[in-house]
């Protein structure tokens, strides 16, 4: 019996896992670190027309040409100069239009396109005007949160409490609203992207970093480019180094030097020999302004508290080192000053060459920090919150929440701010940055994109709650042949050009996304096609009224789900209504969920979804405790879904291992 018990009791937890963490399968294309170390997804060549770019191909491959590509202009055909210490020169055509192109890389072990692989300008920026997001934490499993307006949090019972429409958001969702918002912003505004790091949850997520560099093809294949560090949570570069980027590096942009840095994993702070490497960089580069990206944010407070300015020290003096100690982070220095020697070496780095911006994460917290040091010179710490992991503190923060002394409230935020060519640092949006409480900005809090791409089409779903319309360039990707269906789409919009680039096919268009909720569908034809929808569980498998039970269920549609409900019914009437949302909101062919209270011991649950043409499916599920037995009568699909085959056929490994 106890044998038995224990089989039950890891099915039920098998099918549960199955169901919301299991990553989808990854595609079976070439990796591009397997081809090319750099330029990746996250470090692009930048130059000018005709300026010479530095291609570094893989250990033992050999690079037989290289070509740039964007929906709009190319292709170009990249003159390579020769090689250097294994790195390949390669000439930007003099005739290549500005943009931010793929680069597509043919070498003897096979060709690879990569998206924001050389950023050409027109011209150097005068003003670097940056959109700064940090731990996107993409997962392909089922790290989600919930928002709706300015509150978030991280459970559906939680959010209901504060509106009945919340918008879910998965750490892909999240991710992939920043690069398309800040991508339709005018370039007037913003002209490069940045992260911080943590771009992934979980190092070995193959599958998750697949989808990240997915979120920053929609971005810079619009025209804004990218540039990424590495966080803890990319640590070690299992597929980091293969899908986003070098450990550490830096980029030229006209009169701007960006040094990204690798604080590593739990060393939270760069190496001395990393450091150095800096010092040499900066040497190298006199007279430019510089930013610098770390993930670990190096101070920890200020006298005024977590935020606010530290004044009238120097790094260079024992007296004042030792008075600074107490402001900076463990992370750095060490807990008990171990590490002093490196938080030491780098703050001097940032005094002895002028670092106006250092730019950080970690922390999923805003942190403004102004250091002004005995020289007067202004050092800018900006350490912003999560722009995609829903574990932040909630909004408005909970009970939890405040007992671990996270009393801020956060959200999923973002942060623009401009660095001169003087030097000066300023946040545009802001007033105040170092004002306690939220110093980010809502996006993608008030501006969530859901994207789904179906075999006859493809929808896109906004979310706008900024409280004015946002225009600009929009990237889709769809089926070869699909059109805009004026019929079927709510937003203003203007296709501008179709293309076909490493064997996908997009479209560019201009658009004006309203406030509140709209939509744009790509569609081969109308379509008349209905969801197909399946139920899976319910957990526990034997709710008490009143207990909080989880539904699980799978949808599927040939062009995209825009929305799932459950309806609780009891008697024959419908007590309750909850929505139902997707763990993989990226795929049509999504596992849902949903999280709540039913006060009866008999029930029956209606599942309904709808498509973006107003298409919808139901099934239902019957539940009686005094028999303790349950049925479903569902319209599409049966009730043995593909999770509790997997839970299933996992019984056998378990006898073998009890006996």
């Amino acid at each position: 019996m106890a044998i038995k018990r224990a089989i039950a009791i890891i099915v039920a937890l098998l099918a549960v896992v199955a169901v919301l963490s299991a990553p989808v399968k990854a595609g079976t294309t070439v990796t591009p670190g397997d081809i090319i170390l750099r330029p990746l997804p996250g470090v692009p060549a930048i130059g000018l027309p005709g300026d010479t770019i530095e291609v570094q191909p893989a250990e033992g491959v050999t690079i037989q040409g290289l070509q740039i590509i964007s929906i709009l202009h190319g292709p170009y055909d990249l003159q390579i100069l020769g090689t250097e210490n294994g790195v390949v020169k390669a000439k930007i055509p003099e005739d290549a239009a500005p943009d931010v192109y793929f680069l597509v890389v043919k070498s003897d072990k096979g060709e690879v396109t990569i998206p924001n692989g050389v950023w050409v300008m027109k011209e150097a920026p005068t003003v670097l005007k940056i959109a700064h997001g940090s731990d996107f934490h993409v997962t392909s499993g089922s790290k989600m949160g919930f928002v709706c307006g300015e509150y978030f949090q991280k459970s559906i019972p939680e959010i209901l409490k504060y509106c009945d429409d919340p918008i879910p958001m998965h750490s892909y969702t999240a991710t992939d609203s920043f690069m398309t918002y800040y991508a339709m912003v005018d370039s007037g505004e913003v002209n490069v992207m940045i992260s911080t790091g943590d771009d992934v949850d979980t190092n070995g997520d193959k599958r998750g970093y697949q989808l990240f560099d997915l979120a920053i093809l929609h971005g810079t294949a619009a025209g804004m480019p990218f540039i990424s560090i590495k966080g803890n949570h990319d640590h070690p570069p299992t597929y980091y180094s293969k899908y986003v980027g070098p450990r550490y590096f830096y980029e030229v942009i006209g009169n701007f030097l960006i040094i990204g840095l690798d604080s590593r994993g739990e060393e939270r702070h760069p190496e001395m020999e990393q450091l150095q490497w800096m010092e040499d960089v900066l040497k190298s580069h006199p007279n430019k302004t510089v930013i610098v990206l770390v993930h670990h944010p190096f101070w920890y407070k200020t006298d005024e508290g977590q935020y606010g300015t530290i004044k009238g020290y120097t790094a260079f003096d024992d007296n004042d080192w030792n008075a600074l100690m107490k402001y900076i982070s463990w992370d750095w220095a060490g807990k008990d000053g171990q590490y002093q020697d490196i938080a030491r070496y780098f703050l001097q780095l940032v005094e002895k060459y002028n670092v106006r911006l250092i730019l950080a994460g970690h922390i999923h917290h805003d942190k403004p920090i102004l250091y002004i040091d005995k020289d007067g010179n202004e050092h800018w710490f900006y350490t912003l919150t999560t722009t995609g992991a829903p574990d932040k503190t909630s909004n408005p923060p909970s009970k939890a929440d405040l007992s671990h002394n996270y009393n801020v409230p956060s959200w999923y935020g973002s942060q623009v701010i401009y660095v001169y060519p003087n030097g000066t640092v300023a946040f545009p949006e802001m007033d105040d940055v170092l004002h306690p409480g939220i110093s980010s900005l809502p996006v993608p809090q008030k501006f969530v994109v859901l994207r789904q791409n179906g075999e006859d089409g493809s929808a896109v779903h906004f979310f706008n709650d900024l409280g004015k319309a946002v225009s600009g360039p929009l990237v889709v990707q769809i089926p070869e042949g699909a059109k805009v269906d004026p019929d079927a789409t709510t937003i203003t919009y203007k296709v501008i050009a179709e293309r076909e680039i490493g064997g996908n096919y997009y479209m560019l268009l201009n658009v004006t996304v309203p406030e509140g909720e709209s939509q744009l569908a790509v569609v081969k034809e109308k379509d008349t096609q209905k969801p197909t929808v399946e139920f899976g569980y319910i957990s526990p498998r034997k709710p008490k009224p009143g207990t909080l039970i989880k539904v699980f269920f799978d949808a599927n549609d040939n062009v995209g789900i825009k929305s799932a409900e459950i309806q609780v019914i009891v008697d024959g009437k419908v007590v309750a209504t909850y929505p139902a949302f997707s763990t993989n909101p990226w795929d049509v062919k999504g596992n849902y969920f949903s999280q709540f209270t039913v006060n009866s011991s008999e029930f029956t649950l209606k599942v309904v979804v709808e498509d973006f043409y107003g298409n919808t499916a139901e099934t239902t599920y019957e539940y009686a405790s005094a028999t303790t037995t349950t049925t479903s009568s569902p319209s599409e699909g049966s009730t043995c879904g593909p999770a509790a085959l997997v839970a299933i056929a996992l019984i056998p490994a378990f006898l073998r291992r009890r006996k």
